[in-house]
């Protein structure tokens, strides 16, 4: 259900595109399902997903537990006050925000975004919910590649996906 795009956004990159994922009903209520059942036992209090294929998982997964959510949106697009931050992608840079009131000191977080890469996005992510005091109970995914180093950026969290390539 997962479509490979070839020299995606660059030459040399195969593109894992989740919109033929998405657009079946059936495959994305499983999908959404199965990570929801990894999940079950998370104690976090509020979903944060990342513009923005993260809004699409992330939102959905707030639902299905029974959370919050907050977007982490890429720069200018939140209208109060935010915190900042940059990052690396695996073809560049960009620039991440939220908002300063989005997270609560101590409060407990699942990160989730729906593809695992190199981990930028995500790392950027995490660092603005700490740098809000939040505490990231966990990370997740509908798609890993194990053959990117994501998953070593994101060594001491718990990660968990629901597809490795």
């Amino acid at each position: 259900m997962i479509r490979e795009i070839p020299d995606f956004p660059k030459p040399g990159v195969n593109f894992k595109d989740v919109t033929t994922l998405l657009k079946d009903g059936r495959a994305f209520r499983q999908a959404v399902d199965e990570l929801a059942g990894l999940l079950k036992d998370c104690e976090a209090e509020v979903v944060v997903g990342p513009e923005a294929r993260g809004f699409v998982m992330g939102a959905v997964l707030a639902y299905a537990l029974g959370k919050g959510f907050v977007p982490v949106r890429k720069a200018g697009k939140l209208p109060a006050e935010v915190l900042r931050g940059s990052y690396e992608l695996e073809y560049g840079t960009d620039v991440l925000e939220i908002h300063k009131d989005a997270i609560t000191p101590g409060q407990k977080v699942l990160v989730v975004d729906d593809l695992l890469a190199t981990g930028g996005t995500v790392h950027a992510s995490i660092a603005l919910v700490e740098q809000l005091g939040g505490v990231v109970e966990k990370v997740a995914f509908l798609i890993e590649l194990s053959f990117l180093p994501g998953r070593e950026k994101l060594k001491g969290y718990d990660v968990v996906s629901v597809i490795t390539y």
